[in-house]
């Protein structure tokens, strides 16, 4: 599960991760009502598109789970990973659309390019990381004018319980882009948030370019405060550039903790861990987050890599993000085993100790400015959830990280974001 907290003002939100992959209807609905009673703010579903290297066994669709538990909710915003690189965005409104009406204005899209699965989409090969953010933009582009196709009092209300439409205040986006052409308008009335909350995922220059221009919330992982500084400075330096409100786009950072009462008991857990690392296995996963062409197996484990082994991070087609990050470990002296350890954690922020330790380290973030929503992991286990739920939020909240209560009706309230902007100001045309 995930906690998100504020960085700026007043304290904002917390949000929960799932695992749609690896768990029962039954037990994905336990854990949205105990997200609910602890004033979690959000659910948060992550999504890969192929069997392999990235242990996307059973990956459950995120749109559907999270549809699944809007009904036993009513406050818990729902955060869905979909792809734009595989999807198309007519599709993608109808869908967020939906959900967005079904939970009463909860629904936030998590828009990524996809680094796996064209395998299965027809594509020989994945399209290069430059066509996959042209194709985003695109995306974003049209879905949010869809949205914004039904104007004000398109619908009124009868006095009867139903309401009457004005078809002279719904009209055509008539959308001409190099990847679509969308006439519009959207066929599903507006919605409660007018737009679902806009989140996006991507580090590499592609994805920040994506972020600053669009995102509202950008998920990173960010394993040092000083590529968390780096990071913030970045987007939001481009978000001003680009005529963004302040303080967008949100920075939504993921903490991998190990929990213990004590910090030896931490350690210990880490240490075992480490000592329980797959090696064999692990070069293959470590080869993935190098962009998945280098041939790790008969390097020795004590050793650095070669640097003519690194990858080039232009000439790589997925997730250039990973591979920065993971070329910099190798850079900087680690060996193999090493870079295999640290690969369990994807690049992703990593810190154990005591609740009241890892409290340090996340206000640490969150005093810098650079941590604006936390996303932490321990629900659905009866261990780590009783450090998250009777030691960690107590502590967070006792020194007014997060709150203690829901801010709004609509998840786009909670997370006390701007208002939008009028609608399809600030949408490039198709020609520009």
């Amino acid at each position: 599960m995930k906690i998100v907290t504020g960085v700026s003002g007043s304290p904002k939100v917390y949000a929960a991760a799932i695992d749609p992959g690896n768990s029962t209807l039954t037990d994905l609905l336990t854990t949205a009502e105990l997200a609910e009673q602890h004033r979690f703010d959000a659910l948060f579903a992550a999504d890969l598109l192929s069997f392999g290297s990235q242990g996307a066994i059973g990956a459950q669709e995120p749109l559907i789970v999270l549809s699944a538990l809007s009904a036993v909710t009513e406050h818990l915003g729902l955060i869905a990973t979909v792809t734009t690189t595989f999807h198309h965005p007519y599709n993608l409104a109808r869908l967020f659309g939906t959900l967005d009406h079904i939970s009463n204005g909860r629904a936030a899209w998590n828009a990524v390019t996809s680094s796996v699965g064209e395998e299965n989409y027809g594509d020989a090969e994945l399209p290069s990381p430059e066509e996959r953010y042209a194709r985003a933009a695109e995306s974003i582009e049209v879905v949010n004018a869809l949205f914004d196709s039904w104007g004000p009092d398109a619908l009124t209300p009868d006095g009867r319980g139903g309401a009457v439409l004005d078809a002279t205040r719904v009209r055509p986006i008539d959308y001409a882009g190099q990847h679509f052409t969308v006439r519009g308008p959207l066929n599903i009335p507006p919605l409660p948030q007018r737009r679902p909350v806009q989140f996006q995922a991507g580090q590499s220059d592609g994805g920040v370019e994506l972020g600053a221009r669009y995102a509202e919330v950008v998920f990173t992982s960010l394993s040092t405060l000083d590529d968390a500084l780096s990071y913030a400075k970045r987007i939001r330096t481009r978000a001003a550039e680009l005529g963004r409100p302040d303080g967008l786009p949100l920075i939504f950072g993921s903490l991998h903790a190990t929990y213990g009462a004590t910090e030896s008991e931490a350690l210990r857990l880490v240490r075992e861990r480490e000592e329980a690392t797959d090696f064999e296995a692990g070069r293959r996963t470590l080869a993935d987050m190098l962009g998945g062409a280098v041939d790790l197996s008969e390097l020795p484990l004590d050793k650095p890599i070669p640097e003519r082994l690194l990858p080039e991070v232009a000439s790589v087609h997925r997730r250039r993000g990973r591979v920065e990050i993971f070329n910099g470990y190798a850079r900087s002296g680690k060996t193999l085993r090493e870079l295999i350890i640290a690969a369990k954690d994807t690049g992703h922020w990593a810190a154990a100790g005591t609740p009241e330790q890892l409290a340090d380290a996340i206000e640490e973030r969150y005093t810098a400015g650079v941590l604006d929503l936390i996303g932490l992991g321990g629900l659905d286990d009866p261990r780590t959830r009783d450090f998250l739920l009777n030691g960690l939020l107590p502590e967070l909240r006792t020194r007014g990280i997060v709150g203690r209560d829901y801010l709004g009706a609509t998840f786009r309230d909670n997370l006390e974001l701007p208002p939008l902007p009028p609608p399809h100001s600030g949408i490039a045309s198709a020609a520009s």
